[in-house]
């Protein structure tokens, strides 16, 4: 359980892109069944109804299970923020999100404004928590240390093989967790020799390997994606998982250069 910044969210969570439909809802049900309280989920992934379903329908009280949402970058003014925020509560049929976050920056994007709406939404109590995600190092900066926004979170992309020390360590020492998105790098680590070594070596998969590095660190949190009841239920076993220090200096030898998630309106990552 993360607990920085007052919140409350379990380490492992559900990421829901690009699930869609019933196919989301039944996932988002199954995973709450198998015993994640954690799940993550956008207005973009135009999939929040189906979240929504989920949450109307599954037996586990609400307030036992965290939800995080996000706003898209062409909604940042703080009227169109103020729209969005609305119209995901009601798709996702409940009163508040345990987290709200700034999905990416937008260039034009007045950010004092928009920090100053999201902190209203905290302050109003329908977001518990708020953050941001995608932020490079210096815009990152400049919410935290000059606009002294109270972020609780930054999402980003962080895996095996991508290093973001320089984000991360900053995060810390201003007490902000951190949640890996794509913490399986979409896919990319199935065959891994590495990590499939270490896996045989402990009875499990080299994708349960590279989650458990991620859940071992501090004040991180990772949501893979996972649709299916046999997924689902292997992440959730990563958490069990021992890795010794022989590991951990394996996966530290992996490259660790390799961003996946870098669409055209992501920011100057190197800012």
């Amino acid at each position: 359980m993360i607990t920085d910044k007052g919140l409350r969210m379990p380490k492992l969570g559900l990421g829901t892109w690009p699930m869609m439909g019933e196919e989301c809802t039944k996932a988002v049900i199954g995973a709450l069944e198998l015993g994640y309280r954690h799940i993550d989920t956008a207005a973009k992934y135009e999939n929040e109804t189906a979240v929504g379903e989920a949450i109307a329908n599954s037996p586990i009280k609400r307030a036992e299970y965290h939800v995080t949402s996000k706003v898209w970058l062409d909604k940042l003014a703080p009227d169109s923020m103020h729209r969005s925020f609305e119209q995901s509560l009601r798709d996702l049929r409940t009163d508040y999100v345990d987290l709200f976050l700034i999905h990416w920056p937008s260039p034009d994007m007045d950010l004092a404004a928009s920090l100053a709406k999201l902190v209203s939404f905290q302050e109003q109590g329908l977001a518990r928590n708020i953050g941001v995600s995608n932020f490079p190092l210096s815009l990152f900066r400049r919410t935290v240390e000059e606009i002294e926004a109270p972020i609780a979170n930054h999402q980003i992309e962080y895996h095996v093989l991508f290093d973001q020390s320089p984000v991360i360590n900053f995060a810390r020492k201003h007490g902000i967790s951190i949640t890996a998105y794509c913490p399986l790098a979409r896919g990319r680590l199935i065959g891994n020799p590495t990590l499939d070594a270490i896996g045989a070596k402990h009875g499990a998969s080299g994708a349960q390997v590279a989650l458990k590095w991620l859940l071992d660190q501090d004040s991180v949190a990772a949501i893979p994606k996972a649709s299916r009841v046999e997924s689902q239920t292997a992440n959730f076993a990563a958490q069990t998982l021992m890795l010794d220090d022989e590991d951990r200096a394996a996966i530290a030898a992996l490259p660790k250069d390799q961003r996946f998630d870098n669409p055209a309106w992501a920011p100057d990552w190197d800012a």
